[in-house]
């Protein structure tokens, strides 16, 4: 069990940046909002593991941010995504989509068969 947990957090690490692009890629958001849009769709993911993704998309140009001063605290740094982020989370939703209906087809109970006791010659 603890074997199928490490993978399965690697998986979700895989697809982190696919996420954090996909919660700001319809309105702007600060740390927190990305934080409780992953929580809402049960990716639960801490500032410790958000705040280098932003930082990795910023620098590669995928986002870009403004600082805005808080009634409750110090300026908040609100991230949007740029034209080049969306291309290319555009790019990782169709390769996910692609990766998901090829894991799909081998779950598939029509897919499944019974290994030949005769190999192919």
């Amino acid at each position: 069990m603890e074997k199928a947990e490490s993978t399965i957090a690697q998986m979700r690490k895989g697809v982190l940046e696919m996420c954090v692009l996909a919660a700001i890629s319809s309105r702007e958001a600060y740390a927190s909002d990305i934080l409780v849009r992953l929580k809402q769709s049960h990716l639960i993911v801490v500032e410790g593991t958000l705040y280098p993704i932003l930082t990795r998309l910023k620098n590669d140009g995928y986002l870009s941010y403004r600082w805005e001063e808080s009634n409750s605290g110090p300026p908040r740094k609100y991230y949007t995504i740029t034209p080049s982020g969306n291309e290319f989370l555009t790019e990782l939703r169709v390769g996910w989509d692609e990766l998901n209906t090829a894991v799909g087809r081998l779950f598939s109970t029509d897919q499944i068969s019974e290994p030949s006791n005769n190999p192919e010659k």
